[in-house]
């Protein structure tokens, strides 16, 4: 019987940036899932940029219903990792943490919860236990869309309404609700040229206009109730703006000028009216328009029988919301869903990445638990 430890060293010694391939992480997560007792669905896909991604989904158990849990094996990069000692991929226990990148986010919560699974590993599951091993969470939840629109196993969950938990780190405190994401990006053509002459077009001047009126919606977000829900923190929709035209000299115009613009609905509101808007003015103006991504929010009821059962075994008196998304954005069908997993977010892509292993054990029990409830 393999601890959270020993399973956390496993996955957080193999690279797994999401800019690279994650089926070296995957190969291990389906060795111990089949040494577990389950059966394997395994997803082979090209990311947008043509780099090989798998999504693992493991079944054990017979019946509908039961429980399912989802993670996500992509990492932030490392390369500003600081720990002198060791590398990011050299899982280092150290006074009461386990280093690494992925340590936390969220390797650590894999680990639990195949520790979990050990424990109970001799009995028998009269309803099925689902663990959900996702590519790309971390830039644009690729492997979460495949799995919700091709995964066998998610149309049984779906099917079957299982009870979900999403494993990422909310220091096991019980959330029912959090952000939802959207993104576009708007580019502005102009020439390069000496900014002497009459040759040049500087695509930045182009821009401008279009940024007024992305300050002005902006604006509106935050002074608009429309678009306040106080049950977060912060309560707006975290609107954010990049701005980015890789000029290498002042004397040259600017030949490309891009606008990124990332923001955050929150449930009940309705993220595409922004989106419609940010692309009629780009129109407007000449701009070239890309919508990139969208996410639902995910909500729960907190006043469910699924999340007061959750507080219970989590020992916890009220479930929150948060901030930031998860791959549960995909799979709003489910609708006994909420996020739970050992580790602080705020440990999360630092360069000194952590999770103590007090968390380890804790998260290992809490899950343990909830099989035992939803799935024997």
């Amino acid at each position: 019987m393999a601890n959270a430890l020993e399973y956390a060293q496993s996955l957080v010694a193999v690279p797994s940036v999401s800019r690279d391939s994650n089926g070296p992480v995957s190969d291990v997560v389906e060795r111990h899932l089949r040494s577990l007792g389950f059966e394997v669905e395994r997803q082979e896909f090209l990311d947008p940029q043509g780099v090989p991604k798998s999504n693992i989904i493991g079944r054990k158990g017979a019946g509908i219903g039961g429980l399912a849990y989802f993670s996500h094996t992509d990492v932030v990069p490392a390369d500003t990792w600081s720990v002198a000692e060791h590398g990011a991929f050299v899982p280092t226990v150290r006074d009461g943490r386990l280093y690494g990148r992925g340590s936390c986010d969220m390797k650590g919560s894999i680990a639990c919860m195949l520790a979990a699974v050990s424990r109970v590993s001799e009995c028998t599951l009269t309803s099925p236990l689902y663990l959900v091993c996702t590519a790309d969470e971390e830039v644009g939840f690729h492997g979460a869309r495949r799995v919700a629109e091709a995964s066998r196993y998610y149309r049984e969950m779906v099917a079957g309404q299982t009870r979900a938990i999403i494993g990422e780190p909310t220091e096991l405190d019980v959330v029912y609700a959090h952000k939802g994401i959207y993104g576009f990006r708007v580019t502005s053509h102009g020439k390069a040229a000496h900014s002497s002459t009459r040759d040049g077009i500087n695509a930045n001047v182009a821009m401008i206009p279009f940024l007024s009126e992305m300050k002005s919606l902006h604006d509106e977000t935050v002074t608009d109730p429309v678009w306040s829900n106080a049950e977060f923190d912060p309560p707006g929709i975290s609107w954010n703006i990049g701005i980015n035209d890789h000029h290498c000299a002042v004397n040259i115009t600017a030949p490309e000028s891009v606008c990124t613009v990332y923001f955050r609905p929150m449930p009940g509101q309705d993220g595409d009216l922004l989106v419609q808007r940010a692309e009629a003015a780009a129109k407007r103006y000449g701009l070239e328009f890309k919508f990139e991504c969208r996410g639902l929010p995910l909500y729960g009821d907190p006043d469910s029988e699924f999340v007061r059962d959750t507080l219970r075994l989590a020992k916890r008196p009220a479930a929150k919301t948060v901030s930031y998304g998860t791959d549960g954005v995909c799979f709003t069908e489910l609708e006994q869903i909420l996020v739970l997993g050992p580790g602080s977010i705020q440990q999360a892509h630092t360069d000194d990445e952590w999770i103590s292993l007090q968390q380890l054990d804790a998260g290992t029990a809490i899950y343990e638990q909830m099989i035992r409830r939803w799935c024997m």
